[in-house]
């Protein structure tokens, strides 16, 4: 049973006092008021986006020094855990200040290009739901929990927002540089 913050289950948008400015483009990039919705649908969207580029055509770049299909796949599975760990950790009250990543040492870190694409598909469908499925056992008091992280306040209901925003973001990219 999902309780959210609102009276129908949903989970409301958050306030720009909730996240870092920076976030504020990736929340407006999600136009369904119903963010668990939104990202249920993405399973399907990115399945959709990243599947036809194939074993080869995952490798492709668009530029040299830019990230190959696969590792873009690869880093919206690790952005999303560390949300999703961020949100864990301040939903259940644990005050410890988090830090930040450096997204492109973390890529270089991973050897994605050596991992199939239907297996970082898989990947990004079990992270998924178990984001969605965190999401939906959160009360309005856990949502309602802020921490720090990567030096700047964040409370737990905007992290889905977030989550939903970064990879409607590199779903754009994908279909705009690589295609």
């Amino acid at each position: 049973m999902s309780v959210g913050d609102l009276a129908d289950g949903r989970i409301a948008r958050p306030g720009p006092d909730e996240h870092h400015e920076y976030y504020g483009t990736y929340v407006a990039q999600v136009a369904d008021d119903d963010v668990l919705r939104e990202l249920s649908g993405q399973l399907r969207a990115v399945r959709a986006a990243f599947d036809p580029f194939g074993e080869t055509g995952s490798l492709h770049r668009y530029a040299s020094d830019k990230w190959s299909v696969r590792e873009m796949l690869g880093h919206l599975c690790d952005t999303e855990r560390l949300f999703v760990y961020r949100g864990l950790t301040f939903a259940r009250g644990d005050t410890t200040e988090l830090p930040g990543m450096d997204e492109n040492a973390w890529v270089r870190g991973a050897s994605f290009d050596q991992v199939p694409l239907a297996d970082l598909l898989d990947e990004f469908g079990h992270v998924r739901r178990a984001t969605i499925s965190l999401y939906r056992t959160l009360d309005a008091d856990a949502l309602a929990r802020r921490g720090v992280a990567n030096g700047s306040p964040i409370s737990v209901r905007a992290i889905p927002w977030i989550i939903a925003g970064h990879a409607a973001h590199h779903l754009r990219v994908l279909h705009e540089r690589y295609r």
